[in-house]
């Protein structure tokens, strides 16, 4: 974890545009942009947190990213999540954040280990009403449908098959979604409006570059 610390302060150093201990003047290219930001999710990430893992299992994680794709090993670093709504048009990419949950939406988490469909409380009160299985609520069931269906084509395209998991917000299981997002938004912060608040000390992404861009430009 240190050496990745120590190369990304010294890439940053060396190919950013900045003044010497002035952190609000640093700018990365256009090339380097999401890079701190997906190692900041590797150090998130089973491969560097042996939090909860045996060692076979780090070992099998291990495994399975030195022998996949590029595009299968980004996924497992930095996973894909997408947000399904009643709104018109397709689901559409979100940001791996707290702010991304919203009570009136569903998501669909692709981890690669992990195949995680996330319901916000306000879609889970609707289908604990029962509302998909009444013919004039027939969009409430496409809805529900879309990443199950979405998901589902996933898991029949990879090996090994992910685990799947349908969750509620504020329900026991939907630890597997928050425990992966960005924490922009923790119980420390005033106001949570428009997203969850993520119960943990782990700093978030805006933490995370502000130290980086401190340490970058130091004489």
């Amino acid at each position: 974890m240190r050496w990745l610390d120590r190369s990304l302060i010294r890439l940053c150093a060396k190919f950013a545009s900045y003044r010497k201990d002035e952190p609000s003047s640093f700018r990365l290219t256009p090339e380097f942009t999401l890079f701190p930001q997906f190692l900041f999710n590797l150090r998130r990430s089973k491969f560097l947190q042996n939090f909860n893992s045996s060692p076979d299992e780090q070992t099998f994680y291990r495994h399975i990213l030195l022998r996949e794709s590029t595009s299968n090993s980004s996924i497992m670093i930095q996973p894909t999540l997408m947000s399904y709504s009643l709104r018109p048009g397709p689901p559409a990419p979100v940001m791996l954040d707290a702010s991304s949950v919203k009570v009136d939406t569903i998501l669909l988490l692709d981890a690669f280990f992990h195949v995680i469909v996330f319901h916000g409380e306000t879609i889970a009160a609707w289908k604990d009403q029962g509302y998909q299985h009444q013919d004039e609520h027939i969009n409430f069931r496409n809805l529900l449908e879309a990443p199950q269906n979405d998901a589902q084509i996933i898991m029949n395209a990879r090996f090994p098959v992910p685990r799947y998991i349908v969750c509620d917000q504020y329900k026991s299981e939907a630890r597997f979604l928050l425990s992966m997002l960005n924490p922009s938004i923790t119980h420390h912060s005033n106001d949570a409006t428009g997203g969850q608040a993520i119960f943990t000390d782990d700093v978030s992404l805006r933490v995370f570059m502000e130290h980086l861009m401190k340490l970058s430009v130091q004489s």
